[in-house]
């Protein structure tokens, strides 16, 4: 792998996991020493970083982690709901019917049992909340080689990178994490029906009530850092 694509990987990785947070400013230098490559290559993953959204040139200031904010939410969810339904659609129509009703049965599992949290995952038997979004990578991967266009899978992976960054918005409440494992479980069961209205309907209602989750846990979130601010002025 050359310089250029490890240095892009993890930057890339630690955008969407959060571990370097919106605005925060990239050094070509600091990101060159902390990754161990030279100054060629940082700048390289840096263009790279910009084309995909997840970086942008602030003047004064240099390349800097790009921002999340609720409108950034309505945005990707204008794209996400047509490409992910067209796609559940067609893999009910092209795909394989037997690695979705497996996962049919994942999904329930997981919403039965209700997922714990990767630091506290509950009862032993007790699905975490990594277990759910395993379940949701594999979906989404298979959905991808069910569906056999290339152009449309290529726009779907390059969406859920920021959609993963979307995530850490909301954060991750049990209550909605059951619920939605049971949606994927309906987008399963329809896809190994080989019902393709079924199966988009099932992936319009998820996609739909996760939006609604998300933006008001956002809002929830940046109500609370807004109270906080205002208690930290003294009067």
């Amino acid at each position: 792998m050359r310089a250029s694509d490890v240095a892009y990987t993890a930057l890339r990785d630690d955008i969407v996991e959060g571990r370097l947070a919106p605005d925060t400013v990239l050094g070509e230098v600091e990101q060159s020493e902390r990754l161990g490559v030279s100054r060629t290559p940082i700048r390289e993953a840096f263009s790279r970083l910009t084309a995909a959204g997840l970086a942008l040139q602030s003047p004064g200031r240099g390349t800097v982690v790009s921002p999340i904010s609720l409108a950034d939410v309505d945005h990707l969810f204008e794209l996400r709901i047509p490409l992910e339904t067209q796609a559940t659609q067609l893999a009910a129509q092209r795909g394989e019917r037997a690695p979705f009703a497996t996962l049919a049965e994942e999904f329930a599992a997981v919403a039965e049992h209700g997922p714990g949290t990767a630091d506290q995952p509950g009862a032993p038997d007790q699905p975490s909340t990594s277990e759910y979004y395993r379940l949701a990578a594999e979906l989404d991967a298979a959905v991808d080689a069910a569906v056999a266009n290339p152009y449309l899978s290529t726009a779907l992976q390059s969406l859920r990178v920021h959609l993963v960054r979307i995530r850490r918005l909301a954060q991750d409440e049990p209550q909605r994490l059951t619920a939605s494992a049971y949606e994927h479980r309906d987008i399963c069961r329809a896809i190994a029906a080989g019902d393709p209205e079924l199966a988009r309907a099932a992936a319009a209602v998820h996609l739909r009530r996760s939006l609604t989750y998300i933006k008001a846990a956002a809002e929830n979130q940046t109500s609370q850092e807004d109270s906080l601010r205002k208690e930290a002025i003294p009067s």
